[in-house]
């Protein structure tokens, strides 16, 4: 559902969520030194583009987003975070977990479908971690009744299956604990 008016209790508003992840991807380019980039290489592996932006750009970078847009609500929170992470850009997928991570009083149990399509396709031990850390486990605290019944199934899926990812993503959101890969 969408509304332009404003005090709505509809999920969507009519941003233009293309337009927020270009910005956020621009700025994240803006603040990167291809060192880092080597470094984070280095770290974290391949499989995924580095800009080399730091952890404090990517949290920068978000914050200015949130002022720029400072109506987004849930479902524009999780189409950006979608969108960002469309791209296999460390960074971008970053500042998706990180937007999770600060918009988690928005988040829903049914959002965990989503999130094990990010976690799926995370492909580095580091993005895994901080999805089931900071974005699962304080999700499922959150819960209640029927939407954390609903959720504990959900978990309990990804601890049984053959996903490894998944799997991992169920242990540490229940015990708070990151992997050691």
């Amino acid at each position: 559902m969408r509304t332009t008016v404003r005090g709505s209790t509809s999920s969507s508003t009519d941003v233009d969520i293309p337009s927020v992840a270009a910005f956020i991807d621009a700025a994240l380019q803006y603040e990167s030194s291809w060192e880092r980039a080597e470094d984070h290489e280095l770290l974290h592996g391949g499989g995924l583009e580095y800009y080399g932006a730091s952890v404090g750009a990517i949290r920068g970078t978000l914050r200015n987003a949130r002022r720029r847009y400072p109506d987004l609500r849930h479902d524009d929170v999780v189409r950006l975070a979608s969108e960002l992470w469309s791209r296999p850009v460390f960074e971008r997928r970053l500042t998706a977990v990180v937007l999770l991570q600060s918009s988690a009083q928005l988040l829903r149990h049914t959002d965990l479908t989503r999130i094990e399509g990010f976690l799926r396709t995370a492909g580095l031990p580091y993005l895994e971690d901080a999805l089931a850390l900071d974005v699962v486990a304080p999700l499922m605290e959150q819960l209640s009744g029927q939407e954390a019944a609903r959720a504990r199934v959900v978990l309990e899926r990804w601890a049984g299956g053959d996903s490894m990812p998944l799997q991992r993503a169920a242990v540490r959101a229940a015990t708070g604990r990151r992997s050691s890969g």
